[in-house]
């Protein structure tokens, strides 16, 4: 089971700059989906990656899916080389994205991020718009219908003002 509030608050509390994206980010628009993860699209910055790599090491992050015995160093290095990372932690699971289809980078995503405050923790969270757009752009089922709910909450909020 994820813990979502210590998930987000070791990535705040330790300075990261990320997004939340995925399911986490629809339920903050009022999405009714359940999700199992934490998806953030995190800067790749070299201070950065120390910040996440600080943050989120001492929750013990594996691959998610690898094989046990496949080695894995949760370091700098190795998430400087690479870009998206689906991992188990003692906190649950946690999807590490460097990029996201339609969206791109922390860099082209955070100027049309919101500020939003969740489990007690300023972070930033996509905006409707760009949510509808990534979740459209991957295409999945399971995106796409999430997609029709959120476009009936546009519909809703924009018919109340």
């Amino acid at each position: 089971m994820t813990n979502f509030a210590r998930l987000i608050g070791s990535l705040s509390t330790g300075g990261v700059s990320f997004i939340l994206v995925g399911g986490v980010a629809a339920t903050v628009h009022g999405s009714t989906r359940l999700t199992r993860d934490v998806d953030v699209v995190y800067a790749r910055d070299p201070a950065n990656l120390s910040r996440l790599v600080a943050a989120i090491g001492p929750l013990n992050p594996t691959l998610r899916g690898a094989p046990p015995d496949l080695p894995f160093r949760f370091d700098v290095a190795t998430i400087g080389a690479g870009l998206n990372f689906t991992l188990t932690t003692d906190a649950g699971d946690l999807d590490l994205l460097g990029e996201i289809v339609g969206g791109g980078t922390y860099d082209n995503l955070v100027q049309n991020a919101m500020s939003i405050e969740v489990f007690g923790r300023r972070c930033l969270c996509l905006s409707l718009e760009q949510l509808i757009g990534t979740k459209r752009a991957a295409g999945r089922p399971r995106d796409l219908e999430t997609v029709a709910e959120l476009e009936l909450i546009r519909r809703k909020t924009q018919e109340n003002g």
